[in-house]
């Protein structure tokens, strides 16, 4: 067994998913897909507002922290939606939570977490 599958079950240990279990996973990853670009798009916004702000004294833009605040909140609670769901250790879900406070993470963390999720569940 490798290293990137210590955190899902085997297929001989994995229990039989219900199509209605499938679903729930579905759209708890949806959700947190959508959460995780928007959280990234506005995160890049919060650097270019503070690049602005303290590399070229332009002010008025102060809203985009508060923006990218409350997003960032929603996309913690889609993660740990998601995690319930599919049962991710707590350092998975600290480290999927903490990819939305650093440039361009939180999309790598979408694609990787989205790809091991589908193949979990097969979705």
């Amino acid at each position: 067994m490798t290293d990137n599958n210590l955190d899902s079950p085997t297929p001989e240990t994995a229990a039989p998913v219900s199509e209605a279990q499938k679903d729930r996973v579905r759209g708890a990853l949806l959700r947190y897909r959508v959460l995780a670009w928007i959280t990234g798009v506005w995160l890049l916004l919060l650097v270019a507002e503070m690049i602005a702000k303290y590399g070229f004294g332009v002010d008025g833009y102060g809203w985009v922290g508060v923006a990218h605040g409350w997003i960032y909140f929603i996309y913690l609670i889609m993660t740990v939606d998601l995690s319930i769901r599919v049962r991710w250790p707590i350092g998975k879900l600290i480290a999927t939570a903490i990819a939305g406070t650093i440039p361009f993470l939180s999309f790598y963390f979408e694609h990787i977490r989205t790809r091991d999720v589908k193949a979990q569940y097969d979705l």
